[in-house]
């Protein structure tokens, strides 16, 4: 099996396909390496195409520490696996706990980065409620360890964001969650301590956000509702920031919706490549 290893020698799994100008796939909390399918098939035709399993999924490496699972870990791992292979720079694809690792990518490593699409991100990042998110993601953590993955998908599966998926593909969803419930739950609980309940809110990064200048598409689904905000922010901020809403769509967009994100990014990418994604024209900034 592919494996490529981080400085503090956790190893990763990844699989590849393709030929042609890289593009790094980046998971969510409830996903892994194989969530990633419908966009490994289809963007493998024209481009080398990379997805691995984060620290704590198996059959990545699943640390006994939450100390080795902050979100400074998370980026620089998707860093290590794009060095394993030789790779300079790609086109980063992100969902949710992926997107926000590839935007930290963005603000500390542009160089690495020919474009980000950032997917369903920003939840947990309200400044008024940041106490209460953090406080909700070490009982989340506990419950991964005193219940099991098994029982904590059977909640995770019926939270708000989540219903667009179930509403339109059943079989999908059911799927999905399935995996979820296998996943290990030690890692699950240390990335839900670390990662998700220890990353700064967005919100406090405008200053840095807005020295980004690489490429950026921003995702989100109209019935995401913690997304909304944090995707509009981003919009604002990012230089070079194109934003698309998915109508009647919650946050598993690339499961939910695969041929609308497929083209959307397709054309992103694209239109990156060519050269004619730039930074705004600030001729179309309204003046205050």
């Amino acid at each position: 099996m592919p494996y490529a290893t981080t400085k503090d020698a956790c190893r990763l799994y990844f699989e590849e396909a393709g030929l042609g100008t890289p593009i790094i796939f980046l998971h969510e909390f409830a996903a892994d390496y194989t969530n990633w399918e419908p966009q490994m098939r289809y963007f493998s035709r024209g481009h080398r195409c990379i997805s691995y399993s984060a620290r704590g999924y198996a059959p990545s490496d699943v640390p006994a520490s939450a100390d080795v699972y902050t979100y400074k870990h998370f980026y620089t791992d998707a860093l290590a696996v794009l060095d394993h292979l030789g790779i300079d720079k790609a086109h980063l694809v992100g969902l949710s706990m992926g997107a926000y690792s590839s935007l930290q990518i963005g603000l500390s490593s542009p160089q690495s980065a020919l474009s980000m699409t950032l997917a369903g991100v920003g939840s947990g990042s309200e400044l008024d409620n940041l106490d209460a998110w953090r406080k909700q993601c070490r009982a989340n953590a506990e419950q991964f360890e005193t219940l099991g993955s098994a029982e904590v998908a059977k909640v995770t599966r019926e939270a708000p964001s989540r219903i667009p998926f179930l509403v339109k593909d059943p079989r999908g969803h059911a799927d999905f969650y399935a995996a979820l419930a296998r996943h290990d739950s030690r890692g699950s609980a240390n990335t839900m301590r670390g990662f998700q309940g220890g990353r700064p809110s967005i919100y406090t990064l405008t200053d840095a956000i807005r020295r980004v200048a690489t490429a950026a598409l921003i995702i989100c689904g109209d019935e995401d509702d913690p997304c909304v905000g944090p995707s509009l922010f981003l919009k604002k901020h990012l230089p070079a920031a194109g934003l698309a809403m998915f109508p009647k769509s919650g946050h598993v967009l690339n499961l939910e919706e695969p041929a609308l994100f497929n083209e959307t990014v397709e054309r992103f990418i694209t239109l990156v490549e060519a050269g004619r994604w730039p930074v705004r024209d600030p001729r179309s900034v309204p003046v205050s």
